[in-house]
């Protein structure tokens, strides 16, 4: 009777549908709305539908969650989006003012879920998880603060340009482009930020001196980007996502785990006491070794970060009148 009440317990909660962008939101959305479930309600995840020649068909994408709200609204039904720019926009272009001004529409404040899996206090386990080897021998969270800074004023202006539309002027893609840092490794990671700090500043004067206009707006967006929880150190957690991701911290991640792993085998070679011993710790040690990226993907060291709580403020704000 028990078993039988357990599982009739969660027919009677109410059911509300979360349309996320694509598969691999799901883990995550999972793990915030896990904090929001309770014996009157609970969140099924699920990927949004759209009609394609008579039927309906798997959509993907931030729009197609979008308009999946617009067209049912009320609490049965939420959306959780990344919030690209349109979080930092605040409603001044079409695209936003959907994501801000639509009731049941969560997002992760940061540019993209990538963005949190990059966190850089969790990126130190992350190589822990993969390698086995808990031995600090690069300073992530540092490194992601100094690369935040350095492309600070670049992106203040990037902000800027988007809230005008100047599209014309520089895009997300043109970004990415004069940020973007080559081969990335432990040993050249000062001297990267170097590089990269003076390839922005040059871009910005460039920007500075060509629309004298848009510059007088820079300060002021910059201090609305503070109000919204952009600091110089955490501009890592707003640019493009995949960039971020793909281009920068699993890279460097790569380069950390190669070495820790290396220093790891020499320590089985040294101390195996014959042969046999070292080989069978040697293929022991090998075999438990994890994929880096599918450990990225693990990281959950955003749980901690101001940004997470934001995101879990919304939540709040709705479901916990």
């Amino acid at each position: 009777m028990t078993a039988t009440n357990a599982l009739r317990s969660k027919e009677s909660r109410h059911r509300i549908v979360a349309y996320v962008e694509s598969y691999d939101d799901i883990l995550f959305w999972r793990t915030v709305l896990n904090q929001f479930e309770n014996g009157k309600r609970y969140f099924e995840i699920m990927l949004p539908t759209k009609a394609r020649n008579g039927k309906n068909v798997l959509g993907r994408g931030k729009r197609t969650a979008l308009q999946s709200i617009l067209q049912n609204t009320g609490k049965d039904m939420i959306a959780c989006v990344d919030a690209d720019y349109d979080y930092l926009i605040q409603g001044m272009t079409e695209n936003s003012q959907m994501m801000l001004g639509t009731p049941y529409v969560f997002h992760t404040v940061a540019y993209a879920i990538e963005n949190l899996l990059c966190y850089a206090g969790g990126l130190h386990n992350v190589c822990v998880m993969a390698t086995l080897n808990d031995h600090r021998i690069f300073d992530f969270e540092a490194f992601l603060r100094e690369y935040s800074e350095a492309i600070w004023s670049l992106f203040c202006w990037s902000v800027t340009l988007y809230r005008k539309s100047r599209f014309d002027v520089m895009t997300i893609t043109d970004l990415n482009n004069i940020i973007a840092t080559g081969t990335l490794k432990m040993g050249n990671a000062s001297y990267i930020v170097s590089k990269l700090r003076a390839k922005c500043q040059q871009r910005v004067n460039i920007l500075r001196n060509s629309y004298p206009d848009l510059a007088k707006e820079v300060p002021r967006v910059r201090e609305d980007l503070r109000r919204l929880g952009v600091t110089p150190g955490t501009v890592y957690l707003y640019i493009h996502g995949h960039h971020l991701l793909d281009k920068v911290v699993e890279p460097l991640v790569k380069n950390v785990c190669d070495s820790l792993i290396k220093e790891r085998e020499r320590e089985i070679h040294n101390q195996a006491q014959h042969h046999t011993q070292m080989n069978n710790e040697m293929s022991c040690y090998t075999n438990s070794l994890e994929n880096i990226s599918s450990m990225l993907k693990k990281n959950t060291g955003y749980l901690s970060s101001p940004v997470f709580q934001q995101i879990i403020r919304q939540f709040e704000e709705v479901f916990e009148q």
